[in-house]
């Protein structure tokens, strides 16, 4: 009888501990408020409780024996699924950061990006912490080892766009560095709780919804519809809106899926808003069990067209772990499908600036070398 006492204690402290956690500790983010809630009601795409695309999607689209096969497989590993060392990077100065003359992209790795553009700067989804995980030491670390710039350097970011609510693309400690020397966060419905909880100002944060347009100081944002799902925690699945991202200046019309599966939305949006100039898409980190929410590479070829856009970098590789594939696979089946479909494709190297009026970009297949 006494042991039965002791077990239900222990697993009543264990349970204790968790709710604990998951209320105190901050890198869970904030919570969305009745108000909240209520003013979603009238959204098309929100059903009272949840936010949802207009297709079913699946997050993991498997029986439980299916489910069980997977699991066998990451805990059996794949030498490729990492590279043998860390990857080159182009190292950045305060210098090379500094708010340059011609329009142009940097590439962080996974699917953060500084873009200056008309001499704006924007930093989209900079995840740039150790591992995608509320708590880094147990997540899988960064390919690099490191970032190719230090934080201190980046240079005034006029507007900070955020995708949605995950680990790998909103980043606890990144947000607490840079929070100070950021204009505006512009984000999806719901994620704005998250940084006001890290200590940014309410009246610094825009909210938008799918179609929502925003005029800001020569720049037009548009939260356009993107295929996935949201959530920091187990209780709080798909209250926070995600979505793709259109960029217009003056010279440029830019699109940024982030996370993604592939559906009809790239072509609404391609009619909306297309043509565009550059798109990057989302390309890693699948699966055919879960391609509901995550493209495989053909498919970002094919949304990049869908939308249609002149030029695509690929995105959401190079920097963590996050599926059974080999870290490069998603370069050379991108790479393989736009010489089929004869789009044009980018692959810069982690911190290689794209000049967005230059004839001739990156072309080197940087990634074969660090494979073996």
């Amino acid at each position: 009888m006494m042991f039965f006492i002791i077990l239900l204690s222990i697993l009543a402290a264990l349970v204790l501990a968790t709710v604990l956690v998951l209320m105190l500790y901050p890198a869970f983010g904030g919570k969305i408020t009745a108000e909240n809630r209520q003013a979603y009601n009238s959204l098309s795409y929100y059903d009272g409780k949840k936010f949802k695309y207009e297709l079913p999607t699946s997050v993991m689209g498997m029986n439980a024996k299916e489910m069980l096969s997977l699991l066998r497989e990451f805990l059996r590993g794949n030498p490729e699924r990492k590279p043998g060392r860390p990857l080159p990077m182009k190292r950045l100065s305060r210098e090379n950061l500094a708010q340059s003359k011609e329009d142009r992209v940097i590439w962080f790795g996974h699917s953060a990006l500084l873009l200056q553009l008309s001499g704006k700067t924007l930093l989209i989804d900079p995840m740039f912490g150790k591992a995608p995980s509320p708590f880094p030491l147990f997540g899988g670390n960064r390919y690099s080892g490191k970032l190719p710039m230090e934080l201190d350097d980046l240079p005034w970011v006029d507007v900070m766009l955020l995708s949605h609510d995950h680990y790998d693309h909103l980043d606890y400690g990144t947000i607490r560095k840079l929070r100070s020397r950021v204009g505006e966060f512009i984000v999806p419905l719901g994620v704005g709780p998250h940084l006001i909880r890290w200590g940014v100002e309410k009246h610094r944060i825009k909210e938008m919804g799918w179609w929502e347009e925003l005029e800001l100081e020569g720049l037009s944002i548009v939260s356009t519809p993107a295929r996935h799902f949201s959530g920091r925690g187990p209780s709080n699945r798909d209250s926070t809106l995600w979505c793709s991202w259109v960029i217009q200046s003056p010279r440029r019309n830019l699109f940024f899926s982030g996370d993604s599966g592939y559906g009809p939305h790239f072509k609404k949006i391609g009619e909306r808003y297309g043509p565009f100039d550059l798109s990057f898409v989302e390309c890693g980190q699948y699966n055919e069990k879960w391609a509901d929410i995550h493209m495989l590479p053909e498919e970002t070829v094919q949304a990049s067209l869908d939308v249609r856009s002149k030029r695509l970098i690929p995105i959401h590789w190079g920097a963590f772990t996050l599926a059974l594939h080999a870290w490069h696979d998603p370069a050379e089946r991108a790479l393989r499908e736009a010489g089929r479909l004869g789009a044009d494709i980018i692959l810069p190297q982690i911190g290689e600036s794209v000049y967005l009026d230059a004839d001739e970009q990156p072309g080197e297949a940087w990634w074969r070398n660090e494979s073996r």
